[in-house]
């Protein structure tokens, strides 16, 4: 037998060395292209949550769980029954024969998917993106949650530094000492300012003046009677100081607006008598035209005081102040108050119902006023004051004139500075309506005042 009987021969043995040596080099060649074609092999110690403990196993997951797919950049091996998301790029492994796939590339900037933030988010939370559990998924959505109530605590502790709670904010007004205080308790202590000794000129003005915001209301003014508060602003009217007389007179007037129980009190206090003797004498114009106001309010809507008005002479009183200088401005109040006076009586002998309005129209009738103009000769007072250039001026004289007119006809007739100026009026409102209906209005202001003074030319002529 040869010797080399039961051996191979030596092109066999280089044939086997290489044949080794191929596969050992594919083998290798396969490990290192695992991740481009497989999963990556999940170490044991990566599938133990934090407590130790394994998760489920893939057998003994809900068959729900293992339909759902969630791709991301990297090949992912699909399970069967798994659905693919739309969109998603997939491949079949042929070194596993696995199908596998994974979110498409971004291109062009796209903004990213919602499923794309939400698995950016699984990230942050330190999750294995390439391959995770139902229950994993679960952990992490409750970390989220945990995150969520985190960052909300956080905000509302901010909140709680910036703003103090109710309760703190009612215990500090307490220590201030803060109390509201009613109105009777503020024109209290106003009338005790104004009546004191102490007090000086400015203080007894400033009392004053919030006391006039404060009577304006019906029922601040009952209270300030009561206080004794309306007989200490009376008497205020006697004083020395004009600028006090002038306030005195303010509180009083805007006590008696519209308050028929001080109006009976005034005029039984004296009032009436210390107003009309303000009005007749020398007075600064800023006194005057306080008194004249709180005259006003005494006399409107209250018969008894009008009648004492009349026996007083407060007609011509009135009529003085058309003879003194620098009371222009107070002609306008006087003829308003005067028509107000003869519209309100006017109105009331209108037939009415009820006992209350004949009572008070009794009272009424024993008010002569118009007569009393006639007889001073009130009627030569309107003439003049339709010169004036204010339309609101001229209004109220034309609202006199044309109530007075039944009395005053044949005084009107024989002035003829009356009738020229009324003929300047009326070319003046024809060109001013005239304009107001140009503009679509055809009930305007001005053409109001041109019916008024048709109106008196058609009753003289």
């Amino acid at each position: 037998m040869s010797p080399w009987a039961g051996r191979p021969p030596a092109g066999a043995k280089v044939s086997l060395l290489v044949l080794l040596l191929s596969v050992v080099c594919s083998r290798t060649g396969r490990s290192e292209r695992a991740p481009e074609f497989a999963l990556t092999k999940i170490e044991e110690s990566d599938i133990k949550d934090d407590s130790g403990k394994e998760p489920i196993a893939d057998d003994d997951a809900d068959p729900e769980d293992l339909e759902v797919f969630y791709p991301t950049h990297q090949w992912q091996t699909l399970r069967p029954g798994q659905a693919v998301p739309a969109g998603s790029h997939v491949r079949l492994n042929l070194q596993t024969g696995d199908r596998e796939a994974r979110l498409p590339d971004r291109e062009n900037g796209k903004s990213d998917t919602r499923e794309e933030k939400r698995r950016r988010r699984l990230d942050k939370m330190d999750i294995d993106s390439n391959s995770f559990t139902s229950q994993e998924l679960k952990k992490a959505l409750a970390k989220m949650k945990e995150s969520e109530k985190a960052e909300r605590m956080a905000h509302e502790e901010e909140v709680r530094k910036k703003f103090r709670p109710i309760e703190q904010l009612k215990e500090e007004f307490e220590k201030l000492n803060v109390k509201m205080e009613t109105d009777y308790e503020i024109m209290d202590k106003l009338i005790s300012k104004f009546n004191s000794s102490a007090s000086t000129l400015d203080e007894k003005v400033a009392a004053l003046y919030d006391l006039e915001y404060y009577v304006h209301q019906v029922d601040n003014a009952k209270d300030f009677l009561s206080m004794g508060g309306l007989q200490l602003v009376i008497e205020g009217l006697n004083s020395t100081e004009p600028v006090l007389k002038e306030h005195a007179a303010f509180v009083l007037g805007a006590a008696l607006s519209s308050n028929p129980k001080v109006q009976i009190e005034a005029i039984e206090g004296g009032a009436l008598q210390k107003l009309l003797v303000i009005l007749a004498t020398e007075q600064p114009q800023a006194v005057k035209k306080k008194a004249l106001f709180a005259l006003c309010s005494m006399l409107r809507h209250f018969p008894y005081a009008q009648q004492q008005f009349l026996k007083l002479g407060g007609l011509q009183v009135l009529r003085g102040l058309f003879r003194q200088k620098g009371t222009e401005a107070l002609h306008v109040r006087v003829v308003t108050l005067l028509y107000d006076l003869i519209v309100e009586k006017m109105l009331l002998e209108a037939p009415q119902h009820g006992e209350q309005a004949a009572e008070k129209l009794q009272q009424y009738r024993q008010v002569r006023l118009v007569p009393a103009l006639v007889e001073q000769d009130w009627c030569a007072v309107g003439s003049k004051l339709l010169a004036l250039p204010e339309h609101d001026a001229r209004e109220k004289v034309l609202q006199l004139l044309g109530v007075l007119m039944a009395f005053c006809r044949e005084r009107y007739r024989g002035d003829r500075a009356l009738g020229t100026t009324l003929g300047l009026l009326r070319s003046e409102y024809e060109e001013l309506a005239a304009q107001e209906r140009s503009d679509g209005d055809k009930d305007g202001y001005f053409q109001e005042l041109l019916g008024s003074v048709n109106t008196i030319i058609q009753e003289l002529a």
